[in-house]
């Protein structure tokens, strides 16, 4: 296979990257997958009203891919240590996006779903479309499954008398 030069970086005697073409149309089909699955998540959320929508889900998407395959092709890089930081830095925007109001939990799920979006996005990078297909599906099944008519909310109690599971549900968009 040809790899034509795109630049150069001298580290010695060592030439270092070379573009080969066939890695980065991977690459691209790789972001392209993982921006798709991750806006079919956010075009649930949009559908609904909820603050954050495709572009916002198609972005933490794409962005969790392109670091893990950033993160897979550095050499001596470790992988798994981004993915770990991708999970950490993911759930602070998660925690950013959580609110307290008036004594109710407002978010969580926004949170919880663009959270398992990088985690799309993610096993996208690293090749797992299967996992990450299936993943997308299943989140888009979750969400969609609290708007069929006749869906029956649990009935436990939470902190202050009130449903758990209707704050988790109810209150899920951030009011400003």
């Amino acid at each position: 296979m040809r790899k034509v030069t795109l630049f150069r970086i001298m580290n010695g005697n060592r030439q270092v990257g070379n573009m080969d073409w066939k890695l980065e149309l991977m690459f691209a089909v790789r972001a392209l997958v993982a921006a798709v699955l991750g806006g079919f998540i956010g075009w649930e959320r949009e559908w609904h009203g909820r603050e954050a929508g495709m572009r916002t889900y198609a972005a933490v998407a794409l962005g969790s891919c392109v670091f893990a395959l950033v993160s897979s092709h550095i050499p001596g890089a470790e992988p798994s240590r981004l993915a770990a930081n991708i999970v950490t830095g993911v759930g602070f925007l998660g925690a950013g996006i959580i609110l307290r109001d008036r004594g109710r939990t407002v978010g969580l799920t926004t949170a919880a779903t663009i959270w398992s979006t990088a985690a799309v996005g993610t096993a996208v990078g690293f090749g797992m479309y299967l996992l990450a297909t299936l993943t997308s599906l299943i989140i888009f099944g979750v969400l969609a499954s609290h708007h069929i008519h006749g869906w029956k909310k649990s009935s436990g109690e939470g902190v202050e008398g009130t449903s758990a599971a209707n704050e988790f549900d109810n209150n899920d968009s951030i009011e400003r």
